[in-house]
C-alpha cells in the first residue's frame, strides 16, 4: 500500500528519518559504554547510581523516541510511491538489519534493568564487545539503502 501524498513530503520524510537514525545510533553507541564503566564501580556507590541516571535518561529521552522517530519515518518512506524497488534484494536485508538493531535495543533494555537492580552479572569486556554490534549493523543498512549492492 502506497500513499502518493507523500511524494510530496518526500525529502522531509527523508530528511527527518535520518535525523532520528543519528540520534537513535549515536545513543546505542553511548549506553553500552556507559554500562563498561558500571562494571568498574561499587555497587550501590554513588557513582553507580549516577550512573543508573544516565542510563536511564539516555533511553528515555533520546534512544527510545529516536527509535520510534526513525520507525515512523521509515514506514512513511516505504509507503511512499517509488521510494522501494521490491524485486531488489537490498530492501528485505536492510528491513532485517533494522530488526536486528531493534532487538539489539530491546537487549539493551534488559541489561539497564540489571544495573538498575544491582545484578549486572556481566563483564565490561561483554559490553564492549556489545558495543560494536549497533555498528555492524548500522554498516549494512546504510550500504544497503545508499549502495543497493542487491
Amino acid at each position: 500500500m502506497t500513499w502518493s501524498w507523500l511524494a510530496d513530503l518526500y525529502l522531509w520524510i527523508k530528511a527527518f528519518h535520518v535525523i532520528a537514525m543519528i540520534a537513535w545510533m549515536a545513543g546505542m553507541f553511548y549506553l553500552p559504554r556507559l554500562f563498561v564503566y558500571h562494571c568498574q564501580v561499587q555497587r550501590g556507590s554513588a557513582e553507580s547510581e549516577r550512573l543508573k541516571v544516565m542510563e536511564r535518561r539516555l533511553l528515555k529521552q533520546i534512544i527510545n523516541p529516536a527509535m520510534i522517530a526513525t520507525w515512523v519515518f521509515g514506514v512513511l518512506l516505504v509507503m511512499t510511491p517509488g521510494v522501494v524497488d521490491y524485486s531488489s534484494f537490498w530492501f528485505p536485508v536492510k528491513v532485517l538489519a533494522v530488526l536486528g538493531m531493534s532487538g539489539v535495543h530491546g537487549a539493551m533494555i534488559g541489561w539497564r534493568l540489571g544495573f538498575m537492580e544491582d545484578r549486572n552479572r556481566r563483564s565490561h569486556r561483554y559490553y564492549r564487545v556489545a558495543n560494536e554490534v549497533p555498528t555492524v549493523l548500522m554498516f549494512v543498512i546504510v550500504i544497503m539503502v545508499i549502495v543497493k549492492p542487491f
